[in-house]
């Protein structure tokens, strides 16, 4: 019969808790971090962009709601460095608040489908059984959907709405999570630490906390980081549609709308929040790519020894 007093050392010892996981990456981690070229080009774009979407608003001298006829379609200048839309507010300050819109969607939607799929996925791995073939159909069942169109039919179904394009943009994405938990929680949940604490009567929601999420921690992150240039492409689209923000909430998919009608002659309309979108998707696709890079050695080891001699 196994030692109880041994069990509690080799559980004790394991290297495998949150607290242990989040020692081993203070300084290795924030090192790689510095040395890698997507983590660092991809967060400085999501770093400027946070950084303007927070000040933009404190020291723009504009409304981005007040409306002023008689600077109606006015050519980008000093005044209005991206011009003026058809009823005379700045371009450019509604593109600051429109980015406070989008990155506040982003973020919020990515917790909720993080939250949501990462207590699907421990949940599933670990019980197993009917348990865990009753939640993967559940997952099943929401990947069958495009996600577009199922936010489509969210956003269609509730009303058009910040807050029900941020339930649709919630509902559509956390299978994706619960499915990549799913799948290190199985890798793991055999392994001789993790049996351990189960002989010695640790409980299982301590042995998910302390020994299964830190194995799911970085693939979830990774993907998160990716996830948020999607939502905010997302957002836009079916804002564009006319199912998100309304006018007169500044919201880049609205402002594209908006300025289609004027795509000849006022194509700073269209462009300045068009730019917008495709900066913050490739800032933050970039970013996860190098911070799957960062978290994943072996990844980038196979990826330099793919590299041409």
């Amino acid at each position: 019969m196994t030692d109880p007093t041994t069990l509690r050392e080799r559980v004790g010892a394991a290297p495998w808790g949150l607290s242990a996981w989040l020692r081993r990456v203070d300084s290795s981690f924030v090192r790689s971090m510095r040395h890698n070229a997507g983590v660092r080009l991809g967060g400085s774009i999501v770093a400027v962009l946070t950084i303007v979407a927070v000040l933009g608003p404190v020291v723009s001298p504009y409304d981005p709601t007040a409306q002023v006829l008689d600077s109606r379609l006015a050519a980008p200048s000093l005044a209005h460095p991206l011009g003026t839309d058809a009823l005379g507010r700045d371009v450019a300050t509604r593109l600051v608040y429109g980015a406070r819109v989008s990155l506040v969607l982003a973020l919020v939607a990515t917790a909720v489908r993080l939250g949501v799929g990462t207590a699907v996925g421990l949940v599933a791995g670990y019980a197993g059984g009917v348990v865990d073939a009753a939640l993967m159909r559940l997952v099943d069942i929401q990947l069958a959907f495009p996600g577009l169109v199922l936010a489509l039919v969210v956003a269609g179904v509730l009303g058009p709405s910040l807050t029900n394009v941020l339930i649709a943009l919630s509902v559509v994405g956390w299978a994706s999570y619960a499915r990549v938990v799913r799948a290190n929680v199985l890798a793991v949940k055999d392994r001789a630490f993790v049996e351990s604490a189960q002989l010695y009567g640790t409980p299982p929601r301590r042995v998910a906390r302390r020994h299964l999420m830190p194995n799911v921690v970085n693939p979830v992150l990774v993907l998160a980081t990716m996830n948020l240039g999607s939502i905010v492409l997302t957002a836009a689209g079916l804002s564009f549609l006319g199912l998100g923000a309304q006018p007169p909430t500044p919201e880049w998919g609205t402002m594209i709308a908006g300025g289609r009608e004027y795509l000849r002659t006022a194509p700073w309309l269209v462009t300045a929040p068009g730019v917008a979108i495709m900066v913050t998707v490739i800032g933050c696709n970039v970013f996860g790519d190098g911070l799957r890079d960062v978290l994943d050695p072996d990844h980038l080891g196979n990826r330099t020894r793919r590299k041409p001699t």
